[in-house]
């Protein structure tokens, strides 16, 4: 509704559209927060037994202790800054790598909360370019991540946690193939220290064995 209105302002009165049009935007997002927070917060406020209500100032209290950055976020802050990046990518299961040379730029979303990540370089001899935001999920425990590429139009979405160091990350995905069906990922994110991360891909195609096709290593630019 308010894009519609925004929409009929402008093609109306574009001097009125200026004037209005922040306001109402800004409207409409605490509009759409606040709907938010009602339809989480039945689903906090109900307590482990008897399904009686949470103390409103107790539920309130939680949704702020989830909303925090910790730990998790603090390593993944620690990203910030130019990298260069040495990729290796394989076509086929048992056959030569093709090797190639990028860079990526990290910086830090949401006072720290995500990461914003864009790549640079070649995938199958052609330019490629990529965006990532990263993240960890106070309330899923999982850490959350989102890419999207010049090679494709659809949004590839994994989650995963990290082992006993803290440090390795463990996620999984899927995307549909050409042709039908759909193929698995599983990547392997390891932070060694703020300068030097890697960053692997394994996929599964139509049930068949499990193959890396895709490595890249990140050094943090002098």
């Amino acid at each position: 509704r308010c894009g519609r209105l925004s929409l009929t302002l402008s093609a109306t009165d574009p001097v009125a559209a200026s004037e209005k049009e922040v306001p109402m935007r800004r409207s409409c997002v605490m509009m759409l927060c606040l709907c938010a927070l009602l339809m989480v917060a039945p689903a906090m406020a109900k307590e482990k037994k008897g399904g009686m209500p949470m103390d409103k100032d107790a539920m309130m209290e939680l949704w702020k202790q989830l909303a925090t950055p910790g730990e998790p976020h603090k390593m993944l802050a620690s990203l910030a800054g130019s990298w260069t990046t040495k990729a290796k990518e394989w076509m086929e299961p048992g056959k030569p790598a093709t090797e190639s040379e990028g860079t990526a730029e990290i910086k830090t979303l949401m006072d720290g909360r995500f990461i914003y990540q864009e790549y640079r370089g070649t995938m199958m001899g052609q330019p490629y370019s990529g965006i990532g935001i990263d993240g960890y999920d106070n309330m899923k425990k999982k850490y959350v991540t989102a890419w999207m590429d010049s090679m494709g139009t659809g949004l590839f979405i994994m989650e995963g946690t990290a082992g006993a160091d803290g440090r390795t990350i463990t996620l999984k995905g899927s995307h549909p193939e050409p042709g039908g069906g759909q193929m698995h990922h599983r990547a392997v994110w390891k932070i060694a220290d703020s300068n030097t991360q890697t960053f692997e891909m394994y996929g599964t195609h139509h049930g068949q064995k499990e193959s890396k096709v895709l490595e890249i290593t990140y050094t943090r630019k002098p």
